[in-house]
């Protein structure tokens, strides 16, 4: 079911599955993504007894800002408020919050800053809250290779091209981030058409200028910022999840994140799945919201 419900500074636009009785989990996508990265994960979970809500986030899709004068900010700080406002407005106390890329990070930063609202973690690559302190440290070549579209990002060129082309480089991007995945024409298009948003621009390359301290964010998510600066500890139930074949991170890249966990964490390497787990190897993600849902997480870090 599509619905749309006022949720702070946006109308989110999301899809519903499942009973409204059912216990809730919230199902987040990433960049370049949308919601049809669930459209197989979100029948199994409902099958369990789920309430499966599924958003666009901001700059996405339907989901608008409700005023012109809010910044299009893409921060990490947006992205977790957002989740929060969401939760507020459907009048979900606490729920099994599971995503990846921008989505992960929006549930990573309501599991380390508000515990009490998040049942369960289900986190690709791990722990997602960016340190934008020590964001300009380099790394190691090959994983500054990865990161390009970043750099071009910081560019007007970049703003230019994305503007322009912005289909077909999110494409390039599908096809570098999931060299496994033989998605097809049919399967892209069904998401690229949330890429027309008309916020969507501005909020990605805002996104990818904030975590390196290039641009400014939002004043009214400061207090947020001040707060993940610190890279605050996630005590709540967790699994992460890493692809083997993930494009955006080489194989075991995030295992250095396991200190950042202090309550009950699992992590998982999921075969063959690249930067889109959800879509790819959906399955496997299932699963593990299942069993953080159920307390099956071994105290087993990467």
């Amino acid at each position: 079911m599509h619905r749309t419900v006022d949720a702070g500074s946006l109308t989110v636009a999301f899809e519903e599955t499942g009973s409204p009785d059912g216990w809730p989990v919230l199902l987040m996508h990433g960049f370049p993504y949308d919601v049809r990265a669930y459209d197989a994960v979100a029948p199994i979970l409902a099958a369990a007894g789920a309430r499966v809500v599924v958003p666009w986030l901001r700059g996405y899709g339907p989901t608008r800002f409700r005023s012109a004068e809010t910044p299009r900010s893409g921060e990490q700080a947006a992205l977790g408020r957002d989740l929060l406002d969401l939760m507020d407005a459907l009048r979900i106390p606490s729920a099994v919050l599971a995503g990846y890329d921008w989505g992960g990070r929006a549930a990573c930063v309501v599991s380390a800053l508000w515990p009490e609202r998040v049942d369960g973690l289900v986190s690709q690559n791990s722990y997602n809250i960016q340190d934008i302190a020590h964001s300009g440290r380099p790394q190691a070549p090959e994983d500054e290779m990865r990161l390009w579209y970043q750099y071009l990002f910081h560019s007007e060129r970049g703003r230019d091209g994305l503007a322009a082309n912005r289909r077909d480089l999110c494409r390039l991007l599908w096809r570098l981030w999931s060299p496994t995945w033989s998605f097809d024409d049919a399967t892209f298009d069904r998401t690229a058409g949330s890429f027309d948003n008309p916020d969507f621009v501005e909020v990605v390359i805002h996104s990818y200028r904030h975590r390196f301290g290039l641009v400014a964010g939002d004043p009214a998510l400061a207090p947020i910022e001040r707060r993940l600066a610190a890279q605050p500890p996630i005590a709540v139930p967790s699994i992460t999840l890493d692809g083997d074949a993930d494009g955006v991170l080489a194989t075991g890249g995030t295992a250095r994140h396991a200190s950042h966990f202090t309550g009950r964490h699992e992590h998982r390497i999921v075969h063959g799945g690249g930067h889109n787990l959800p879509q790819e190897r959906p399955e496997a993600f299932a699963a593990a919201v299942l069993d953080v849902r159920d307390g099956q997480t071994a105290r087993r870090d990467p």
